[in-house]
């Protein structure tokens, strides 16, 4: 049994607990939208947690957890308190040719693809370039070109607001589904995640589930791809497609990929020959919400300061300027549009915040 043990200690010095007041966030969040928040705290440590709810005043108040910002639309100003995970670190353990990563919380998601890709640790190398902090990795079930956050979960440990106790989640008591979590659902509002675990391997397993990546790893001349060629080339498509959040407002797929039954697909298809789609399980198949809404003609259409992306319709984006109000009232455009056309009815990844 090998045990090989390293920790990236966190770049912050220790301090008292502060709570700041009518605070700006348009710098924490990736729309670049603003809003204010009247009260915000950075949590740099679990122990921060205890110490915020010993004050019982932050158990009735609002709150809202931001991580990267990378996947919530501030409609107003937030009229509670936001609590901004800092929680930084990476450990990593060797058991046979299993290998365990836990990191913090506020660790940008993508350091946690390099440090392992950087490592030969398979498993994270198709999630290369997704906005966002680990922390929102598990409640959002993040997934990209065939793998989901779920095919590499451990385990996460969360605060419970409502005791002060920290409890472990394992997949099972994650209850994952498409872009879904407990964290979503029976819980939402009622854990705050410090850190996840990972379960890679020494042993890569490479999913060229995508044709996408196919076709770039031949277009390099790759036939035998390492976990290093498919990070690489998954990051090099998301560049190609997607907006950067540091030059343009955006917070990557605003839509889920509508998942219809067997039995409401085979009329589109006859109506819709083309229609792109991939099977979901032997009873569903999943539509490409992209493709549905270039279909209905909003690909790079710009209204007022916003607008969808020019490369990628799924995804929408502030020109400058963009209030959450006019975006949310953008995509509910784009929803009545599609749901006119096809009759599919899309759904929002994005967490809308009121």
């Amino acid at each position: 049994m090998q045990f090989n043990c390293e920790i990236r200690l966190p770049k912050f010095e220790v301090k008292m607990l502060q709570i700041e007041q009518n605070v700006s966030l348009k710098n924490f969040n990736t729309f670049g939208v603003e809003a204010n928040a009247r009260y915000f705290v950075e949590i740099n440590h679990e122990d921060d947690l205890t110490e915020l709810f010993m004050d019982p005043q932050w158990q009735q108040v609002q709150r809202l957890v931001l991580g990267g910002g990378s996947n919530v639309l501030l409609i107003n100003d937030f009229d509670g308190l936001v609590i901004r995970m800092n929680i930084r670190g990476f450990e990593h353990r060797i058991q046979h040719e299993d290998v365990f990563v836990e990191a913090g919380a506020g660790e940008v998601w993508n350091d946690l693809v390099n440090f392992c890709v950087d490592r030969n640790y398979a498993g994270l190398e198709n999630l290369s370039l997704i906005p966002g902090s680990v922390g929102a990795s598990p409640i959002q079930n993040i997934g990209a070109y065939g793998v989901e956050l779920k095919d590499v979960f451990g385990s996460c440990k969360a605060f419970e607001i409502a005791t002060g106790a920290f409890k472990t989640f394992t997949k099972e008591d994650c209850r994952f589904d498409y872009r879904e979590s407990i964290f979503k659902t029976q819980l939402k509002g009622q854990y705050i995640i410090v850190s996840v675990k990972f379960h890679l391997s020494l042993i890569p397993h490479i999913n060229l589930k995508y044709g996408a990546i196919e076709q770039e790893l031949a277009n390099r001349h790759i036939t035998a791809p390492t976990i290093k060629d498919v990070s690489q080339v998954v990051s090099h498509i998301r560049v190609s497609k997607l907006p950067d959040p540091s030059t343009i407002g955006n917070a990557g797929s605003f839509f889920k990929n509508p998942v219809i039954t067997a039995d409401e697909f085979h009329p589109l298809l006859e109506k819709f020959p083309t229609i792109v789609h991939y099977p979901a399980d032997n009873d569903h198949v999943k539509l490409a919400a992209g493709w549905l809404i270039e279909q209905c003609g909003w690909k790079g259409k710009t209204v007022g300061h916003t607008g969808t992306w020019k490369n990628q319709a799924l995804v929408l984006v502030n020109h400058g300027g963009a209030t959450g109000i006019e975006v949310y009232t953008f995509s509910s455009q784009i929803i009545d549009s599609v749901y006119t056309k096809f009759g599919v009815l899309l759904q929002r990844e994005v967490n809308i915040i009121n």
